[in-house]
C-alpha cells in the first residue's frame, strides 16, 4: 500500500496554519527590536534580548517532536501541539507591545523580553508538527510540493505581518509615534493583537480540514514498514532517545547542518539589525536616537521590505519544484543563497529606502529556498517513524548559529563596528555565500 496521492489544495489546507505562524513571526522579526529600543534595550544588547528566540527553538522542538512522534488521541497526532501553541502565541502577541501595563511589577523592558519568550517557545510547539505532518501524510514524491506550499503559506502570512504596522499608518491613519500613555505606537499594538487572531483562526482551518494518518494505517504503507532493524529500534521511543538519534543521525542531515548554520547566522544577523542599520544608515539619526519621530518610520520602512523578502518568497516558492526537477536540489539552494548573500551585501550600497526594496528581492528568492530545499532534502534520508524527532534535531541547527550571533553579534557590533549596525548587515549576506558553498557538498538521496 502507498500513501494517497493528496491534490494541492489537500497540501494547501494541511499546511494553512503556518500562515498564521508565521505572521506571528513576521510581527516579531520586524518590530521586536524597535519595542525593546523604545523600552530602553542599546543597539548592542539587542542580540542579547534575541538570544531567547532560538533558546527556546533548541529546548522545545525535539521535545515537541518527540512526544508528537508518539502521540495519538481523540484529536489525532500532531493537531494537539498545533492548537496549544497557536493559544499561547496569542497571548505572547497581545501582551508583548503592552508590557508598560505591568510596570508595577517589573520594568517593561524584561516584560517585553518575556512575552518574547512566551511567543518563541509557542511558535516552536506549533512549527515542528507542521513540517512532521508533510512527511506523515505525503508520499514521497510530493515532499518538494509540499515543503514549498508550506513557502508560500509563510510568504503570505509574513507579508501581511510585516505590511500591516505600516499599513494601520497609512491607510487607516492609527498613529505611529509614542504617546504620554503608550511607549510603543498604536499602530504596533493593534498589529500584534490582529496578528494573535489571524493566528488562531488559521490554525483552526487546518485542524478541521485536514485528516492524519493513524499509527495503525502508517504502518500499513510499504515505505512505513519496519524491516530489518534492531529489536533496540522497534521498542518504545523515550525521550532520552534524543540523545542517541542525535548521535545516529543519517549522512546528509549532518551534511546539511553546516548549510544551515550558516544560512541562520546570517538571518538572525538581518532580523535583530535591520531596523537599527536602516535608521542610521538611510535616515542619518544616532544609534541611541529613538525619540526622534523618524526612527518609528525607519521601523515601518524595515516592515515594507521585510515584507517584500516575504512576497518574493511566496511567489518563488511555487517555481522551485520546477526549478530543482531542472537542476537539482543542491544546485537550486547554492544558487539562492548567492542570490541572498549579494542581497543583503548590496544594503550597503543602497542610496535610498526605496533601492532596498531590490535588495529584499533577491533576499526572498534566498529564503524560499531555505524554507524549502533543506527540509525537503533531509525528508528522503529519514525513517518515517522518526520523521518527529529528526525535524526537532534538524532545528538545532538552526538555533545554535542564532544562539553564537546572539552572544558574539552584540559585542561585535559595538567594538568592531563601532554601533554601525550596517556591517552586521554585510557580514549575514557573507555568512548566505559561505552557505552556498557547502550545499555542493550535500548527498541528497532521494533527488539523486
Amino acid at each position: 500500500m502507498e500513501k494517497r496521492r493528496l491534490s494541492f489544495w489537500e497540501i494547501w489546507n494541511m499546511s494553512f496554519g503556518f500562515l498564521g505562524i508565521q505572521m506571528g513571526f513576521a510581527l516579531q522579526n520586524a518590530n521586536a527590536s524597535r519595542i525593546l529600543q523604545i523600552f530602553g534595550a542599546d543597539v548592542h544588547e539587542l542580540s542579547w534580548f534575541w538570544i531567547i528566540a532560538p533558546l527556546m527553538g533548541l529546548i522545545v522542538q525535539p521535545i515537541i517532536g518527540h512526544y508528537s512522534d508518539n502521540t495519538w488521541g481523540k484529536f489525532g497526532r500532531r493537531k494537539p501541539y498545533f492548537l496549544t501553541g497557536a493559544l499561547l502565541a496569542s497571548i505572547g502577541l497581545v501582551l508583548m507591545p503592552q508590557a508598560e501595563i505591568f510596570i508595577a511589577l517589573m520594568p517593561a523592558l524584561w516584560v517585553g523580553a518575556g512575552m518574547l519568550m512566551i511567543m518563541d517557545a509557542s511558535f516552536n510547539i506549533a512549527m515542528e508538527p507542521f513540517r512532521a505532518l508533510v512527511g506523515d501524510n505525503l508520499r514521497a514524491d510530493q515532499h518538494t510540493l509540499g515543503f514549498s506550499v508550506q513557502t508560500a503559506l509563510i510568504g503570505i502570512g509574513a507579508v501581511v505581518g510585516s505590511w500591516l504596522p505600516y499599513v494601520l499608518t497609512h491607510w487607516f491613519g492609527i498613529s505611529n509615534q509614542s504617546t504620554e500613555t503608550s511607549a510603543v505606537p498604536q499602530n504596533l499594538i493593534y498589529s500584534f493583537i490582529i496578528g494573535a487572531l489571524i493566528l488562531v483562526a488559521s490554525i483552526l482551518i487546518t485542524i478541521f480540514t485536514t485528516k492524519e494518518y493513524s499509527p495503525e494505517e502508517l504502518a500499513q504503507f510499504t515505505e512505513e514498514k519496519i524491516s530489518n532493524e534492531s529489536e533496540e529500534e522497534v521498542k518504545e521511543s523515550k525521550l532520552t532517545d534524543i540523545f542517541s538519534d542525535f548521535a545516529k543521525m543519517p549522512e546528509t542531515m549532518r551534511q546539511l547542518s553546516w548549510v544551515q548554520f550558516f544560512s541562520w547566522f546570517g538571518l538572525f544577523g538581518m532580523w535583530v539589525f535591520t531596523t537599527p542599520a536602516i535608521a542610521q544608515h538611510i535616515y542619518g539619526l544616532a544609534p541611541d536616537d529613538i525619540k526622534n519621530p523618524d526612527f518609528q518610520s525607519a521601523g515601518d520602512w524595515v516592515g515594507i521590505i521585510f515584507g517584500v523578502y516575504n512576497f518574493v518568497s511566496a511567489i518563488f516558492a511555487f517555481a522551485l519544484p520546477v526549478i530543482a526537477k531542472q537542476v537539482g536540489r543542491k544546485k537550486t539552494h547554492a544558487i539562492s543563497l548567492v542570490l541572498g548573500g549579494i542581497g543583503l551585501i548590496s544594503m550597503y550600497f543602497m542610496p535610498t529606502k526605496e533601492a532596498l526594496i531590490f535588495s529584499m528581492v533577491l533576499v526572498g528568492i534566498a529564503w524560499a529556498s531555505i524554507l524549502a530545499m533543506p527540509y525537503a532534502i533531509l525528508a528522503g534520508s529519514i525513517k518515517p517513524k522518526k520523521m518527529g524527532v529528526y525535524m526537532g534535531i534538524f532545528n538545532f541547527f538552526i538555533v545554535i548559529p542564532q544562539i553564537i550571533n546572539a552572544l558574539i553579534g552584540g559585542p561585535i557590533v559595538k567594538y568592531l563596528y563601532n554601533d554601525h549596525a550596517i556591517y552586521a548587515i554585510v557580514t549575514s549576506g557573507v555568512s548566505f555565500l559561505i552557505a552556498a558553498l557547502l550545499v555542493m557538498k550535500v548527498k541528497d538521496i532521494k533527488g539523486e
